[in-house]
């Protein structure tokens, strides 16, 4: 609807009725309540389920409904002051009106009035605070985000109170106009960064937004890499974390997902638990998260190339071993690591898709049982088997779930090129990924910083765990903002003196 004098709230009440209902025809949830106010006639309009019907009662009708309120719409700014409601203000134009509508205001219009109110009585039904289901930790926070978007800029608030944080609002989608929120700290993220995200938003044409997976999709750098290039998380920890770094969120109304811009690979390998376990705890699982990254991507291509073309490469006696477990089986190890491999990535599937009393237990079992049939019936040998459960659980082991699906699609290619070319091919594949992964930017960032171009100093966050009075300077992102988290000489020292025995 464009904003022209035909959009202008009327100071005719009939007017600004047949406009709202108009636009709201067959729409059976929108109601209009008619009252007098003394000599005027007024009416409030509102969508059932969105609004807090006992406030709308006692905090706006009966107050309008008494002697002497007719005389406060003579004055375009008077209503607001005789009733008690927090957010009531003026709105000018019916699209005003429909978008304030639309997110649970009550409007309400008074004849003779120059302009409308929208009075903030909005409410609905909503999921409390949960511990995030795909982002569980032992130690740390337990609260995830929700969809109600007031309650996740809560939560973030909690946890950084200074002013500095700013929130930028967006309204994007010309149907469903969901409220998206910018989120970063002022002085820390850099000028040019928070310029083109707010381009980025700025620039969306679309219909609708029903999930941050659609602003992902239209502001990342490369859309046709299978790498993620943007954070997603449901914990206000992790996102509180990277605003002190310089990074920005983008929170979406109607979902827990949040986004967190730049982002880089290391960062997608992390755990917020690495940060509140000791550091030597920390570097050891994040070695183990390395190690395990490598596995997921190569150990079913490295066993497929050994197998068909570098026998020369296994022991004797686990050669004879594997042989012998081979010697019935029809396939040559591709075809075999094929079968097995879609296979498991049908029941991981099958696991996540059905309901949670029998997912769980339909995917264990049907691994045991499906793997034990193969074997028994000779369509696969059992160090395939073996090889196959290895790489599952190592993809378990990779904290973002759209890295690890970046993982899994890429471990095929690289399986075919094992089984024609060896070694030769597993190696051009990982050549291929890297080169990739270097030409590949989050929103301008190198995706392999600080290795990437090399950054010394940060690199003490992402080969190591670095204890915490070690991490003096922030990750330098598009700019170097604040550089310094904390003065030198927070080292822990022991105390001095004599002993107490």
């Amino acid at each position: 609807m464009s904003k022209d004098s035909s959009d202008l709230v009327s100071p005719s009440l009939e007017a600004n009725l047949r406009a709202l209902q108009g636009l709201y025809e067959n729409c059976a949830d929108v109601y209009y309540r008619e009252f007098n106010m003394g000599k005027k006639k007024a009416f409030v309009a509102y969508i059932d389920g969105m609004v807090n019907i006992d406030q709308l009662d006692q905090h706006v009708l009966a107050p309008l409904m008494r002697e002497g309120a007719a005389d406060a719409a003579d004055d375009a700014g008077g209503l607001p002051s005789i009733l008690s409601v927090a957010d009531a203000g003026p709105i000018a134009t019916i699209d005003e009106g429909v978008s304030r509508l639309s997110g649970g205001s009550v409007l309400l219009f008074v004849d003779g009035a120059p302009r409308g109110f929208a009075l903030g009585l909005a409410k609905w039904e909503k999921r409390s605070v949960e511990e995030p289901a795909a982002e569980s930790i032992v130690r740390g926070p337990r609260e995830g985000f929700t969809e109600t978007l007031n309650v996740n800029t809560s939560m973030l608030r909690r946890k950084i109170k200074s002013p500095a944080m700013k929130i930028v609002p967006f309204e994007v989608g010309k149907l469903t106009r969901t409220k998206v929120l910018l989120v970063y700290v002022e002085g820390l993220a850099a000028e040019s960064l928070i310029r083109e995200v707010r381009e980025r938003i700025s620039r969306i044409d679309i219909d609708g937004i029903l999930e941050s997976g659609y602003i992902e999709g239209l502001i990342e750098d490369n859309p046709l890499s299978p790498f993620p290039q943007i954070q997603v998380t449901e914990r206000p920890d992790v996102v509180s974390a990277s605003l002190l770094e310089g990074r920005v969120a983008i929170l979406v109304d109607g979902t827990p997902f949040t986004l967190i811009a730049p982002s880089t690979l290391f960062s997608m390998l992390q755990s917020p638990e690495d940060y509140y376990q000791r550091f030597m705890i920390g570097t050891l699982i994040r070695w183990l998260r390395y190690t395990f990254f490598l596995i997921t991507l190569v150990l079913p291509s490295l066993y497929v190339a050994i197998l068909t073309f570098h026998h020369e490469m296994v022991p004797t006696s686990l050669l004879l071993s594997i042989a012998k477990s081979r010697e019935d089986i029809p396939f040559p190890a591709l075809v075999e690591a094929l079968l097995m491999e879609v296979s498991f990535e049908a029941l991981r599937e099958a696991g996540v898709r059905l309901p949670k009393q029998v997912g769980a237990a339909v995917s264990i079992v049907g691994a045991l049982v499906i793997g034990q049939a193969a074997t028994s019936a000779g369509l696969v040998s059992a160090p395939m088997v073996m090889v196959v459960a290895i790489t599952g659980i190592a993809s378990f082991m990779i904290p973002q779930y759209s890295t690890g699906i970046a993982l899994r699609m890429l471990r095929f290619p690289i399986m075919f090129l094992a089984g024609m070319f060896g070694l030769l091919g597993l190696m051009l594949g990982v050549i291929a990924i890297v080169i990739h992964l270097c030409s590949l930017r989050s929103l301008g960032v190198p995706y392999l910083q600080p290795l990437a171009p090399m950054k010394g100093r940060e690199m003490k966050d992402v080969l190591i765990r670095a204890p915490v009075w070690a991490m003096r300077t922030r990750p330098r992102l598009t700019g170097r903002s604040e550089p310094y988290r904390q003065p030198p000489g927070q080292r822990p020292k022991p105390p001095k003196g004599n002993d107490p025995s």
